[in-house]
């Protein structure tokens, strides 16, 4: 008997054993990647000439932004590695954001990456993106109902969804709904004096350049007369 209960709790404390060393090394690597990506992120704004690079969490940060729909989610909501400046002559913010949904076993973190460009004009809230992920964000947030257009190609793809329709009419023209049908994994938002790209999960640092070329090309096909003209 004093054998089997010797066997039971030496299994027990090797199982307790393997899972503390598992967690160990999931947390060790999870840090490394985290500096890693930090590291990068540096560099590209080196290699950007941004003016600025701030990897530690920022809560102020977020607040401020909140309006913005992946801005006011979950709780304990954080922006990370914030690059600022600009990029063909757009002033432009690039960072990750954290947000927590659930509580205990359940508890989720996510962590987003955003692409955030920023005029002078204060626009009505706009949002594009999937058909099954627009449904989603108008139902948390209270967006209007979902535009359809001529296109029903554009309409069975992109859930558009405005308050002012004439202004997603305005944003969602010819040349607009061809550009997007040609870059389908785009969820954009566009509020207040914003242009946002969201992507989940991070975006991988080689593929920023690449969406910030994507960003100055949807600016670059918003309708002049919704832009107060440069004096």
């Amino acid at each position: 008997m004093m054998i089997a209960a010797f066997s039971d709790g030496l299994l027990a404390f090797l199982v307790f054993g393997g899972v503390m060393i598992f967690t160990l090394l999931a947390g060790a690597k999870l840090k490394r990647a985290a500096r890693e990506r930090s590291s990068a992120l540096s560099e590209l704004a080196v290699a950007l000439k941004f003016d600025e690079f701030i990897p530690g969490r920022d809560e102020g940060f977020a607040m401020g932004w909140g309006f913005l729909s992946p801005l006011a989610r979950g709780r304990d909501r954080y922006a990370f590695n914030i690059l600022r400046g600009k990029y063909q002559e757009q002033s432009l913010f690039v960072f990750d954001y954290h947000y927590e949904t659930g509580s205990d076993k359940n508890k989720v973190n996510h962590n987003l990456t955003l692409l955030m460009l920023v005029v002078k004009e204060v626009f009505p809230q706009l949002t594009i993106g999937p058909e099954d992920l627009g449904g989603r964000i108008a139902g948390a947030f209270g967006v209007a109902d979902d535009i359809n257009f001529e296109s029903a190609e554009f309409s069975r793809i992109f859930s558009v969804r405005s308050a002012d329709k004439k202004f997603a009419y305005d944003v969602c023209h010819a040349q607009m709904i061809q550009y997007l049908l040609a870059n389908r994994d785009l969820r954009i938002e566009i509020q207040g004096p914003v242009i946002l790209l969201a992507f989940d999960p991070l975006l991988p640092v080689g593929r920023i350049e690449f969406n910030l070329q994507r960003l100055a090309e949807i600016r670059s096909l918003l309708p002049a007369y919704l832009f107060t003209p440069t004096k």
